[in-house]
């Protein structure tokens, strides 16, 4: 076995022994009285979470399309599907289906994700081993940067987009601004301070060592980049990756002030298309819409989940 899978095995197992000795040490014995309390707080909890899932189902369900259920009945009379056929056939006016919207959006979701992690993780390398001039002014600037809330960007992004023509095979020429990759350089631009941050932090407890092995074994910079430090990483990155999907996912601002043609849109835009004035807005089809387009992400986590809990929990030993 080589000093670089010897090294990798040791550390692993070191992660390992320390969130499994965290957890025998929080199972502890308690008592009937606090056990009856815990389970009681967490059917509260659980209560409080889930309450206004199911109120925002039963107005989905309502034929009436009621501003609200009547009492406290979360399966509504004559309970009908119907809002959610309409939804995906044609959830607005514009001349576009749901499934045209949920593919721009998981264009954005998965891009801006991706994107961000490939950049920040390679940035967070860089600023976690490598020593260079102006590397503590441009943490404080990206720490700076991170502080802005992304809408205050807006403005100096539609100028900049604005200005750029595009011209690619397959897709033809177009205005950056205007379409889908835009708004995704929009966002990632947005995404990358978080993820670099995040990534150094979780990089810099990553020992030495291991690249020291994997140079005495012949390893150049960047085999050890890929083949010992992002495996490492791993959990790291799917939170990441994680935050990035949810953020491009359920992104309005630069959607709404930058894309003007309807084939366009995104999910989030249609749903604000949705609201009216009072008692305008078509309850059971906005509770309907709202429904779906909170389920692509809980997929997504679903199948991340193992590595997302393990990032969340090796973070909180080493922290």
């Amino acid at each position: 076995m080589s000093a670089i899978e010897a090294g990798t095995l040791s550390i692993r197992g070191r992660l390992g022994r320390a969130v499994a000795a965290a957890g025998r040490g929080g199972r502890g014995r308690l008592s009937l009285p606090k056990q009856a309390l815990a389970q009681a707080t967490a059917l509260f909890l659980l209560f409080t979470v889930l309450f206004p899932i199911l109120w925002v189902f039963a107005l989905s369900l309502d034929p009436l399309n009621r501003s609200r259920p009547e009492g406290l009945s979360l399966i509504p009379a004559n309970a009908t599907l119907e809002a959610y056929a309409q939804v995906l056939s044609q959830p607005t006016n514009n001349p576009i289906s749901f499934l045209e919207l949920t593919a721009n959006s998981l264009k954005i979701a998965f891009s801006s994700s991706i994107f961000s992690v490939l950049i920040g993780v390679s940035a967070a390398y860089a600023f976690s081993r490598l020593r260079f001039t102006g590397r503590e002014v441009l943490m404080l600037a990206i720490l700076g940067v991170l502080m802005l809330p992304s809408v205050a960007t807006l403005a100096p992004l539609f100028v900049m987009l604005n200005k750029i023509q595009v011209s690619l095979p397959f897709l033809g020429e177009f205005n950056l601004r205007n379409s889908l990759m835009g708004v995704s350089l929009a966002i990632i631009s947005g995404l990358l301070p978080f993820a670099i941050w995040n990534l150094k932090g979780y990089l810099d407890t990553i020992p030495h060592d291991l690249e020291e092995a994997a140079a005495v074994d012949g390893a150049s910079t960047n085999q050890t980049f890929l083949r010992i430090i992002l495996p490492l990483a791993m959990p790291a990155l799917a939170v990441t990756a994680f935050l990035g999907f949810v953020a491009g996912w359920t992104e309005f601002y630069f959607s709404w002030m930058f894309l003007e043609n309807p084939s366009d849109q995104t999910l989030a835009m249609a749903i604000y298309a949705m609201q009216g004035q009072f008692s305008s807005t078509p309850w059971s089809l906005f509770s309907a819409f709202a429904i779906l387009f909170a389920f692509p992400p809980a997929v997504v986590y679903f199948f991340a989940q193992r590595y997302i809990i393990s990032g969340l929990a090796i973070g909180a030993v080493k922290g």
